[in-house]
């Protein structure tokens, strides 16, 4: 039994320095889908969860390559600005406490009517 946890543990995390097991960083957005179409009108949220990993502090939203907000939360919505019509990628960040992007994030287009 114990070498099945060991395995599974191993699956979802990274071994760091001192044999010490940290949580491979990740960013899932729930919604918006990739490809969906948002209505102008609404208040457009992302839906969003995300694991920093030993080196990540808190993330950052951008949208068409801007920086719109920082988020301290690891999981939510983040309600955007309003949107002009037309496409648009929005995307969520790790970032560092230097507000340095460490690599890891999750990015997805949208269509504005």
């Amino acid at each position: 039994m114990k070498c099945v946890a060991m395995v599974s543990l191993f699956l979802s995390g990274t071994l760091v320095a001192g044999g010490v097991l940290a949580a491979t960083p990740s960013v899932i957005i729930n919604a918006p889908a990739d490809g969906a179409t948002l209505d102008a009108m609404e208040q457009n949220k992302v839906d969003y969860e995300a694991v920093p990993g030993p080196r990540g502090d808190h993330l950052h939203v951008y949208v068409d390559g801007t920086e719109t907000a920082l988020l301290r939360q690891l999981k939510g919505t983040y309600t955007l600005d309003t949107l002009a019509p037309g496409a648009h990628e929005i995307c969520i960040k790790v970032v560092n406490k230097n507000h340095t992007p460490i690599g890891v994030g999750k990015c997805v287009n949208v269509t504005v009517d």
